[in-house]
């Protein structure tokens, strides 16, 4: 029987968690053993830059910050879960990335 993996990747955390305790219930409906989600480490991404464009004047500093929330999950046993999970609504904001292994 195959297994597939599932990556959710977003810069909302609400979205990720909603969307993996979606994909577990897919899984308790069907029977098919669920495993995750796992949280992997969250991206920072910091970028500084200044507010003036030309370099003159007070040296005005902003700073920005976007945050990468993942989550990992592994749906085994049930072909019928694999498809639920397949067809399952994908909040805007949020990257699903399936992976079939055998």
């Amino acid at each position: 029987m195959q297994k597939a993996r599932v990556k959710l990747r977003s810069t909302e955390k609400e979205k990720v968690d909603d969307l993996a305790q979606e994909i577990l219930e897919i899984g308790e409906e069907y029977d098919a053993e669920v495993s995750g989600p796992v949280p992997l480490p969250t991206n920072n991404m910091k970028i500084t830059t200044r507010k003036a464009p030309d370099g003159e004047g007070s040296s005005t500093i902003e700073r920005y910050e976007m945050h990468v929330h993942k989550r990992l999950l592994d749906v085994m046993e049930s072909e019928r879960a694999l498809r639920q999970v397949m067809r399952v609504h994908v909040p805007e904001g949020v990257d699903i990335e399936i992976e079939l292994k055998d």
